[in-house]
C-alpha cells in the first residue's frame, strides 16, 4: 500500500510539472522564473518548485518537454534556464551565446520491461544493442535466456521503445552502449537524438512508460523516477564488474564515485563505471542546468540553484536521486559564485 502510494503521488507530481507551457516567454516579473528541458529532473522539480516558492516566494514554472528542447529554448532566451541530462555540445555550447551548465542532480536511466508472469529480468550492453538494432526479436532468444537461466521466458516479439525527442535519457542510453558495446559504437553512436533502426518511439518519459505499460513484450529506456512513479518492472543491467545491478540509490551512488574531480565545463560521463565498484550501476547520470553567464535574473537564478543543490537535496531520495557528491557539489557551487 505504502509503494502504491508513493507511486500515485509520483506520477502526479509528474503529470503536473509535464502539463507546464512548453514555450513560455521568460518572465520580467521580479519574484519569477521559466525553465524547460529534462523530463528526467520533473519530478524533483515539481517539488523544488513548490518548496523554493513557500521559502522564497519566488515562483518557477517548468516545462517538461525534453533536453533537446530546454537547450533550444535557453539559446533563444524564451526562458530563463533550461535543464537538460546531456552536456552541452560545442555547437550547442556556442549557441548558447555565454551559457554555463551546472550539475544539480544525480540519478539513472533504466530500462523498464513488461512481459505478463516475468518479474525479473537481467540485461546487459550487447543483448539490449542486439534488441535496439533489430538482431534479437523474441523474448526466448537463446543470448536472453542465458543470462536468465532461472526464469522462463516466452516466445513473444520484443517492442523496444525509445525517445521521439531530443533526450538526456537517449544521451545516457546511447553513451553507455557506445562504451560498452563496439557494434553500438561503430552502427548508431551517442547523441539526444539518434537513427534507430527497429521500435516505437514515445514523447518523454511518459510516452515511454506509456507504451511499455501498455504492450506486453515491450521494454523502454526512461528516468528510474518515471519507472517508480508508473508501477513498472526495472531490468538488472550488468556492470563492468559482471554484476547485475538495479537503479537504486547505492548503486548510483556507487557509479558517481569515479569522479575525482571536475572539468572547468563541468561536463561528466559516470556510465560504463569501471569494475572497481562492483555495485555501481551502468546507466547513471548527472543532469544539469544551462543559464547564460549575464541576466537579467542572476540573482534569482543564484539563489534556485544554490537551493537546489542545497536543502532541495532532501526530495531526492523518494524519487530515486541520489545526493551529489561533494566534488560536484563544490564544482557547481564555484560556476554559479562566477554568474
Amino acid at each position: 500500500m505504502q509503494r502504491r502510494l508513493l507511486a500515485l503521488t509520483l506520477a502526479a507530481l509528474i503529470a503536473g510539472a509535464t502539463a507546464m507551457t512548453a514555450g513560455a516567454t521568460a518572465s520580467d516579473a521580479n519574484g519569477s522564473l521559466v525553465g524547460a528541458g529534462s523530463t528526467l529532473v520533473s519530478p524533483l522539480m515539481a517539488n523544488w518548485s513548490q518548496d523554493f516558492e513557500a521559502r522564497n516566494n519566488i515562483n518557477v514554472t517548468y516545462g517538461a518537454v525534453g533536453s533537446g528542447a530546454g537547450i533550444a529554448q535557453i539559446s533563444a532566451r524564451t526562458v530563463d534556464f533550461g535543464a537538460s541530462d546531456a552536456p552541452l555540445t560545442a555547437a550547442q555550447a556556442a549557441g548558447c551565446n555565454g551559457c554555463v551548465q551546472i550539475p544539480w542532480a544525480l540519478t539513472a536511466t533504466g530500462i523498464a520491461f513488461h512481459i505478463n508472469g516475468v518479474r525479473r529480468l537481467r540485461l546487459t550492453a550487447g543483448v539490449i544493442s542486439l534488441i535496439y538494432r533489430g538482431h534479437i526479436t523474441r523474448w526466448n532468444d537463446r543470448r536472453i535466456r542465458r543470462i536468465n537461466k532461472r526464469v522462463r521466458l516466452p516466445n513473444l516479439k520484443i517492442t523496444p521503445a525509445f525517445r521521439s525527442d531530443g533526450s538526456g535519457d537517449t544521451y545516457a542510453f546511447t553513451d553507455w552502449l557506445t562504451r560498452a558495446d563496439s557494434a553500438w559504437k561503430k552502427s548508431i553512436g551517442f547523441s539526444t537524438q539518434v537513427g534507430f533502426p527497429t521500435g516505437v518511439g514515445g514523447k518523454g518519459n511518459d510516452g515511454i512508460a506509456a507504451v511499455v505499460s501498455s504492450t506486453n513484450g515491450s521494454l523502454g529506456y526512461l528516468s528510474a523516477a518515471f519507472i517508480i512513479s508508473h508501477g513498472l518492472r526495472a531490468a538488472a543491467l550488468r556492470n563492468r564488474a559482471g554484476k547485475f545491478q538495479f537503479p537504486n540509490l547505492r548503486n548510483i551512488s556507487a557509479a558517481a564515485k569515479v569522479v575525482k574531480r571536475v572539468p572547468a565545463n563541468n561536463e561528466m560521463h559516470i556510465v560504463n563505471p569501471p569494475k572497481s565498484d562492483k555495485r555501481a550501476y551502468p546507466l547513471s547520470t548527472f543532469t544539469y542546468v544551462i543559464v547564460p553567464r549575464s541576466s537579467p535574473k542572476v540573482s534569482l537564478l543564484t539563489k534556485f540553484i544554490r537551493y537546489a543543490v542545497g536543502t532541495g537535496q532532501k526530495f531526492g531520495p523518494a524519487l530515486d536521486f541520489a545526493p551529489i557528491p561533494r566534488v560536484v557539489l563544490n564544482a557547481a557551487n564555484r560556476t554559479v559564485s562566477r554568474l
